[in-house]
């Protein structure tokens, strides 16, 4: 066991867990942060897509000994002062989640997007959300929200 100090969605924390244990699993069980969900367990569906230093990070294969001083954001931090963001509240406008499981993973991985790109065309969304699965298939809602939130 080895004690981590990590700058967890703007805020410091400590955890003490071994060096290779995912950052999914220190989120969720150490700082009950849980919107980051499991789901492969081998970065191959993007639930449990994060972000460090605002770059888009599969956790359930990122040891925490790998997070150094990068800040982490989860879907818990993206919201400021109880604010959606723009994306996030396009996602609820537009009704975007069915089952909701995959959709903070696809939130993340459209955001770290948006940051990167401000107005993606199709082809840069499907290349940055092609990592992310999504059992529902609203893929098409998926991309309108992105495009939706890129317009304002």
């Amino acid at each position: 066991m080895k004690t981590f100090s990590l700058q967890v969605n703007g805020q410091p924390r400590t955890v003490e867990v071994a060096e290779d244990t995912p950052l999914l699993w220190v989120l969720r069980d150490h700082l009950d942060l849980v919107g980051t969900k499991f789901g492969c367990g081998m970065s191959l569906c993007g639930a449990c897509t994060v972000h460090l230093d605002g770059q888009a990070v599969r956790s359930c294969v990122t040891p925490v000994s790998a997070v150094g001083e990068r800040k982490v954001t989860t879907i818990e931090g993206l919201a400021t002062d109880g604010k959606l963001t723009a994306l996030q509240q396009v996602w609820c406008d537009l009704d975007v989640a069915q089952c909701g499981y995959c959709q903070a993973g696809q939130i993340m991985s459209a955001t770290a997007l948006l940051k990167e790109k401000a107005n993606p065309n199709d082809e840069d969304i499907d290349l940055a959300m092609s990592g992310n699965l999504c059992r529902c298939a609203t893929y098409t809602r998926i991309r309108q929200a992105i495009h939706t939130a890129a317009a304002k």
